[in-house]
């Protein structure tokens, strides 16, 4: 493992990056700080007493697990003093959070998932941090708004996830390619381990949770099968995987390559455009997997292009190599049924 600390590549990089200012990399800083102690409580969890629910209902409707609740406020309060952003939003929160007008202010935004996968907290699963950086649109002297707040995923400055897993990583871009640092709790440090990241151009792994399947539309089944057809002209059947927690799911394909699918379905009337929200999961992952060579659509439309018309605004979520998200959005796009696949009426040897 390469010995260069995230914030020393930062500092490297930075005549590549102009945005890398001193005062991004304190941001980064404290983020990977609070990555730190979130990451201390999730190896104690069960020593601790904060697994389990806290009794309270979030803004989406959620029963608050009390980990994702630490996490939440372990990011607010050290984030909120940093002096370079000007407001915050967390999926915990009904509305972004300004910064006091009696504290410094800066001009990031920044906007998170504390704890993503959260549901699986209980059963020793590998959960995450993700995080998106925008810069605001407004002038400084000015109370943030949320048009500042609601910019187009393509206007991300940075956006990143850390993953703590049999090993805690932190995954981020600035634009510039993806870089991933894993932690060395030897040294407390993250250290270089996965140098200009790349997902391979076709993955052979499909992720979607297939106990839907009676929800989804016609053509989502189609895709779907499309990947579980062993005479596909992809060269046959992907292998399924999934964990269950997208910042798990997306990291294992990021690396191996593949395809993972979050489609609408209707379940749930209130979330017709499936359950992932746009700023704090689509967008950041969108961001990083484009840099890294690969594809993010809604099934359709490209997930960076997409202007949001609320915080916590949900889209179906296509995402992975780039040969593969091509291909489901062929299928995706055709409205008649696709009888080109039989899988179940393949012969039987």
């Amino acid at each position: 493992m390469s010995q260069i600390t995230v914030i020393e590549h930062l500092l490297f990089h930075q005549k590549e990056s102009p945005m890398a200012t001193g005062r991004f990399t304190r941001l980064l800083s404290e983020l990977i700080l609070s990555g730190k102690i979130i990451n201390q409580e999730v190896n104690k969890a069960g020593l601790v007493e904060i697994l389990g629910l806290t009794g309270e209902v979030n803004v989406q409707g959620e029963k608050v697990r009390k980990l994702d609740d630490f996490a939440s406020q372990v990011l607010e309060h050290r984030l909120q003093r940093t002096g370079v952003l000007c407001a915050l939003a967390s999926e915990e929160r009904a509305d972004f959070i300004p910064i006091p007008a009696d504290r410094p202010q800066g001009d990031y935004i920044l906007i998170f998932d504390p704890l993503d996968g959260s549901s699986n907290i209980d059963a020793n699963v590998s959960i995450g941090t993700i995080f998106s950086i925008f810069r605001r649109t407004s002038p400084c002297e000015q109370p943030v708004t949320m048009a500042d707040i609601l910019q187009k995923g393509s206007e991300q400055v940075a956006a990143g996830y850390m993953i703590y897993g049999s090993s805690t990583m932190l995954v981020y871009t600035t634009g510039k390619g993806v870089h991933g640092f894993t932690l060395d709790p030897s040294v407390g440090e993250f250290l270089l381990s996965h140098p200009d990241i790349r997902i391979p151009e076709r993955g052979k792994i499909y992720s979607v949770n297939e106990g839907y399947w009676g929800y989804w539309d016609d053509p989502t089944r189609n895709a779907v099968s499309y990947f579980k057809n062993p005479h596909n002209d992809r060269g046959g059947v992907y292998s399924l995987r999934y964990i269950g927690s997208l910042v798990a799911d997306f990291h294992r394909n990021l690396l191996y390559g593949g395809i993972f699918l979050y489609p609408a379905d209707s379940r749930d009337p209130r979330y017709p455009h499936g359950k992932l929200r746009l700023m704090c999961e689509a967008n950041p992952l969108a961001m990083i997997v484009e840099q890294a060579g690969g594809m993010a659509t809604d099934g359709i439309d490209r997930i960076l292009d997409i202007q949001p018309a609320e915080l916590h605004q949900r889209v179906p979520l296509v995402i992975g190599s780039r040969e593969d998200v091509t291909k489901a959005r062929e299928i995706l796009t055709q409205k008649a049924e696709w009888t080109a696949l039989k899988l179940y009426a393949l012969p039987r040897h």
